[in-house]
């Protein structure tokens, strides 16, 4: 089955040759032309990866590149015009894959492309489970179960507790779970955290009398590997 790439590069004519360059690569590709748009599809449509130029209109790439790591672990590679070493680093602390500077050969673009598919490839035949003791998180199903007895969760909670399970033996700040689960944007009652932590322990910790959401007192939460 073809992949599919999304390309959010303002310059229409770099848009356009990349999109005949993909094609013809036997990739199936979509454009998009100003950061608003690539968001929206980035958001509402399933690809295989991402190829985001940084400078764009009304939204930067930067931006979009957050908004997309607040929902999806696609594939990010950054198009830069400019060779800063900043615009690398803020790149890749943001969750993008790689990166590369125009003008650029369509030959190393392509590897590139090549390399991240084939990490995603990899990752995800890794992580479609988690398991913490007896309990166990399907990414397919976007289930839960303990001891092979599904738990009902909803989509907030489950995103809540696989960002635990995902970074379990760390604490998690509250500001932090809040950023990266609700989003940095989030307005409302910042004690959604702990809400959320009620609601996951009456599921489940309660229900099955086990200790695994532990607090830090004055710091926020984690969840041990031992338990």
């Amino acid at each position: 089955m073809a992949q599919k790439i999304l390309i959010v590069e303002d310059e229409i004519k770099i848009a356009r040759f990349l999109e005949l360059e993909l094609g013809h690569e036997g990739y199936i590709v979509e454009q998009a032309n100003d950061g608003k748009e690539g968001l929206n599809k980035a958001l509402n449509n399933q690809y295989d990866l991402v190829v985001l130029d940084i400078m764009l209109p009304f939204v930067n790439g930067i931006e979009v590149l957050r908004k997309i790591r607040q929902n999806s672990e696609v594939p990010v590679i950054l198009l830069t015009a400019k060779d800063e070493v900043m615009d690398k680093v803020i790149g890749l602390d943001m969750g993008a894959d790689d990166y590369i500077t125009k003008p650029f050969a369509i030959e190393e673009l392509l590897a590139r492309i090549r390399t991240a598919l084939k990490r995603k490839s990899q990752r995800v035949e890794t992580s479609k489970a988690m398991q913490v003791g007896h309990l166990k998180l399907d990414m397919d199903s976007y289930s839960v179960a303990f001891k092979d007895e599904l738990i009902e969760l909803t989509k907030r909670e489950f995103d809540l507790l696989r960002h635990l399970v995902q970074n379990k033996n760390i604490v998690l700040t509250r500001d932090r779970l809040l950023e990266e689960v609700w989003g940095f944007d989030y307005i409302g009652d910042t004690n959604i955290v702990d809400v959320y932590i009620r609601y996951l322990r009456s599921k489940i910790d309660d229900k099955y009398n086990i200790k695994l959401i532990h607090t830090i007192r004055g710091v926020g939460y984690i969840i041990k590997d031992e338990d």
